[in-house]
């Protein structure tokens, strides 16, 4: 990655150089950071300080800057918005902070495949683009809006207005709403991990404090818990199991895959990918659940990941109305992970987790409403399981006080 952004940052500059030297000659870079002799006052205090400073420099400073004070940048004259808008700079942007979001939803996941778009071809030089070409370009790829419809610092500006059939719909939902809202938890991070997110979560009652006590379910699968959001909403969580304990702490230890007693495979498709169907006990919860939980394991460093895909949209076609419940991913790791610690277990970062669980795809004409979101979350700290619970209440129609997250 880090390679990468270094050959992307020189790519940048030089696309800046090139644009400058084309449109704004009169600004031609002194290195040696000094104006030139013949440049008169007048122009100089017209151009500013910042303008007048080598390229390199002005992409360093813009490297520092946050979103939004760049978009300020850029109304400030007319060759900082020229410069603010280049392609390849928000591209750089994507790709060196993509890895550090902590959550990301439907509405503002970017569409990670444009950073294996090739910056130029074989036998283009980036010096000698065309004008057009290179507007054909901003065209096809607009990085810059695929970033600020997606950074956490921008996003809601870019969420949409909701419409007035989502609102009625919101209100209808107030009222037929059950006490307690069900949500069924699943996924390899809660069976993969050196720490049990689900055993944190019984025992930290600072963090959410269990409203009712454990009761064990039907074949053993896993158990219903309510929890206290707050003091305002209480919720209930089935876990689903994909075996029993001894087998899955067989398999942790072993790190080894085990035939999960969820699904049984009915075949592959045309792609070779698997086919589940749930059973008859699986179908019965996901149809009087309001929502789903799945954790997925952020420390794995498979690339495949289809047969978990397979399971998550067979769960989801399988819910009554499916399109009206939720599904918050939580990309999970076992401990908070230091840059200093020189460790193998490296988290995933979300945006990746959500594009390799396929996320994107799931809002597709059948469920074009369906609303997912994609957490970071630490199962010995519990850290960010707050915030992804009260994303998944208030898609679930629950209105919460101010002052929660």
């Amino acid at each position: 990655m880090t390679e990468k952004l270094q050959q992307l940052e020189s790519v940048v500059i030089r696309s800046l150089r090139l644009f400058r030297d084309r449109y704004f000659p009169y600004k031609a870079d002194k290195e040696d950071l000094q104006p030139a002799a013949d440049q008169g006052n007048e122009e100089k205090e017209e151009s500013g300080f910042l303008e007048s400073l080598p390229v390199g420099v002005q992409f360093q400073i813009m490297t520092f800057l946050s979103p939004s004070d760049i978009c300020r940048l850029g109304a400030t004259s007319q060759y900082w918005r020229a410069m603010v808008r280049d392609s390849l700079l928000w591209r750089y942007f994507l790709l060196r902070d993509t890895p550090g979001w902590s959550s990301i939803d439907h509405v503002t996941m970017p569409n990670l495949d444009m950073l294996d778009a090739p910056l130029i071809s074989v036998e283009e030089s980036l010096d000698d683009r065309e004008e057009g070409d290179e507007r054909e370009r901003e065209i096809k790829f607009d990085y810059m809006s695929e970033y600020l419809k997606g950074c956490p610092s921008c996003r809601q500006k870019w969420l949409p207005s909701r419409p007035a059939y989502a609102v009625m719909t919101s209100f209808l939902q107030y009222i037929v709403r059950p006490s307690e809202l069900r949500y069924a938890m699943f996924g390899p991070g809660m069976e993969q991990l050196d720490v049990s997110l689900v055993t944190r979560l019984m025992h930290a009652h600072d963090v959410l404090p269990v409203a009712t006590t454990p009761c064990r379910q039907t074949n053993g699968i896993g158990s219903g818990i309510s929890y206290m959001f707050k003091n305002q909403h209480k919720f209930n969580i089935l876990t689903l199991y994909s075996t029993n304990r001894a087998e899955r702490e067989r398999a942790r230890v072993e790190q080894q895959s085990t035939s999960s007693k969820l699904f049984t495979v009915e075949g592959t498709d045309d792609s070779g990918n698997p086919l589940y169907s749930p059973t008859p006990y699986v179908q019965k919860v996901c149809q009087v659940v309001d929502g789903f939980i799945y954790v997925a394991n952020a420390e794995s460093d498979r690339v495949d990941w289809k047969g978990e895909v397979s399971q998550i949209r067979v769960l989801l076609n399988c819910a009554a109305d499916s399109a009206s419940r939720p599904l918050l991913v939580l990309s999970c790791v076992a401990r908070e992970q230091s840059e200093t610690i020189n460790t193998t277990k490296r988290r995933t970062p979300c945006v990746s987790v959500a594009k390799r669980l396929g996320l994107p795809q799931l809002s597709n004409p059948w469920m074009p409403l369906l609303h997912i979101q994609v957490q970071d979350t630490v199962a010995e700290s519990l850290s960010g399981l707050l915030d992804g619970i009260s994303w998944l209440l208030r898609s679930s129609g629950v209105k919460l006080h101010d002052g929660s997250p």
